[in-house]
């Protein structure tokens, strides 16, 4: 059972300069779950104020997407990078980023781990969800719609209460479908739905929060897991090729990749590495010129393209 191959931060960074990149912050973590929510609450206050076809669609994929945020401040958590009091670092991750979405840290953090140690080996857990590809367009297509009709998410969510519909999502993974995760799941929605009518707003909790998390963030959560993993190379010797760091721009960052997600390149090497450290590692493996092997896209849609480059049967 071999592991996957690591790079020593020793050998691409000077203590002076590994030191910052590897320090955890008492509130940076603190401060990025709580631009999620505020970021949720005004996309959805948006609408509220101001009633329309586009700025419904405009609150549903930014909600879509910070509750991607939350899962990935969830998965920050995971590693210990959301605060250096793994206390609050695992109540936070918990309670604030993974319960409202449906997920679980505790169960959760074991299966990443794996993920990390055996990164695009045969013992890799993750490898399930990148296996499919390259795909054809039309599949890639019929996956897209899947997510934005909702079949994704009632699969994922209610699939276990139904014999058949079982979740194609590995156990432990962010949503796997597991029972158990859903308890701490509709306790926070039915807080959510209370608090909202009690300020005569009830339909908010169905149109501005179940449905982006059963639309847009099943998109974008595919979006990520196709950008970081697919077509990679199994049982890759190079570190550097472990996963994909994905160029985006200002639109992608807010709808797409929120904390710095697509810097997963870095993340693989250094997997304790705060997330708002990852972009400085790469100017500075950029500036040492050593990310000439590393594995990169210039956008997600060149990554979509060559994911559904396969041909027709």
């Amino acid at each position: 059972m071999a592991v996957a191959s690591r790079v020593k931060p020793s050998e691409l960074f000077t203590p002076a300069e590994w030191a910052p990149l590897s320090a955890r912050s008492r509130w940076i973590g603190l401060a990025l779950v709580a631009h999620a929510w505020a970021v949720i609450i005004a996309a959805g206050a948006l609408f509220v104020i101001w009633p329309n076809p586009l700025t419904y669609l405009l609150a549903v994929m930014l909600i879509g997407a910070r509750q991607l945020g939350l899962a990935i401040l969830m998965h920050e958590a995971a590693h210990g990078g959301l605060h250096p009091d793994l206390k609050v670092n695992d109540w936070v991750g918990e309670w604030l980023c993974a319960a409202p979405t449906g997920a679980s840290l505790a169960k959760y953090r074991p299966y990443h781990l794996t993920h990390h140690k055996f990164a695009q080996q045969a013992e890799d857990p993750d490898l399930v969800l990148s296996a499919p590809f390259p795909t054809t367009r039309a599949s890639l297509r019929r996956k897209i719609i899947r997510d934005l009709t909702g079949q994704t998410f009632f699969k994922q969510r209610f699939g276990p209460f139904f014999g058949k519909l079982k979740s194609d999502q590995p156990r432990g993974a962010i949503f796997s479908g597991e029972v158990a995760r859903q308890k701490p799941f509709l306790l926070w929605n039915l807080g959510l739905l209370v608090g909202l009518s009690a300020v005569g707003l009830w339909w908010a909790w169905l149109a501005l929060w179940i449905v982006p998390m059963a639309t847009w963030f099943p998109l974008v959560t595919r979006l990520r897991n196709i950008a970081e993993h697919a077509l990679v190379a199994k049982d890759e010797p190079d570190p550097f090729r472990h996963a994909r760091t994905t160029g985006a721009n200002w639109i992608e960052r807010a709808l797409i990749a929120p904390y710095h997600v697509n810097f997963h390149a870095e993340h693989h090497l250094f997997m304790h590495m705060p997330c708002w450290n990852l972009p400085k590692a790469h100017r500075l493996l950029v500036n040492k010129g050593l990310t000439g092997t590393m594995l990169t896209a210039p956008g997600y849609l060149s990554v979509l393209k060559a994911a559904s480059s396969r041909a027709p049967a």
